[in-house]
C-alpha cells in the first residue's frame, strides 16, 4: 500500500473573501488549497524555497474545483490537502474544504504541478532531489 501524504489546517473566513452575496467568492477557493499546498509542504520538507534554491520553479499546470456548499463570513473552515503519488514528473495536490460551522463538505479540488528551470523549461523527468524526498517520505 502506497503511504499518503497529508495535512490539515483550519482558517475563518474573513470579510475581504466575499462576493457581494454575502458568499466566499468561488476563485478564494484556490487560495485555500494554496495555503494547504504550502502547510503540507512545510510539513513534509518540501516548499517552494527548496524547489527555487535548486534553480526550479512548479507552475500550476491544472487547477479545479468542484463546489458543493456555501461558505459565508464568519465560518470557520478546513482544509484537507493530500499529495497524490504519480511516478510522472509533476505534483498533484488533491483538496477538500469543509465548512466547520455547518458540518458540510463545501468543495473538493485538485492541482497539478509540473517542473520547470528558472527560464521556463519543462523538466520531463523528476528531479533527484524530488526522488529522495519521496524515498524519506516512504512513497518509493
Amino acid at each position: 500500500m502506497i503511504k499518503e501524504l497529508s495535512n490539515e489546517i483550519e482558517l475563518n473566513i474573513r470579510f475581504s473573501e466575499l462576493d457581494p452575496l454575502g458568499v466566499v467568492w468561488h476563485g478564494n477557493y484556490f487560495k485555500f488549497f494554496e495555503d494547504g499546498r504550502d502547510a503540507l509542504g512545510n510539513q513534509y520538507g518540501l516548499n517552494y524555497l527548496h524547489m527555487h534554491e535548486r534553480g526550479l520553479v512548479v507552475p500550476i499546470v491544472k487547477c479545479s474545483v468542484d463546489y458543493k456548499s456555501s461558505i459565508y463570513y464568519h465560518n470557520r473552515i478546513k482544509v484537507v490537502t493530500t499529495y497524490h503519488n504519480t511516478a510522472a514528473a509533476k505534483i498533484v495536490h488533491r483538496y477538500e474544504v469543509w465548512n466547520l460551522s455547518t458540518g458540510k463538505l463545501s468543495a473538493k479540488g485538485e492541482t497539478i504541478q509540473v517542473f520547470t528551470d528558472t527560464a521556463g523549461n519543462l523538466i520531463m523527468t523528476n528531479p533527484d532531489f524530488f526522488l529522495d524526498w519521496k524515498k524519506q517520505n516512504g512513497l518509493l
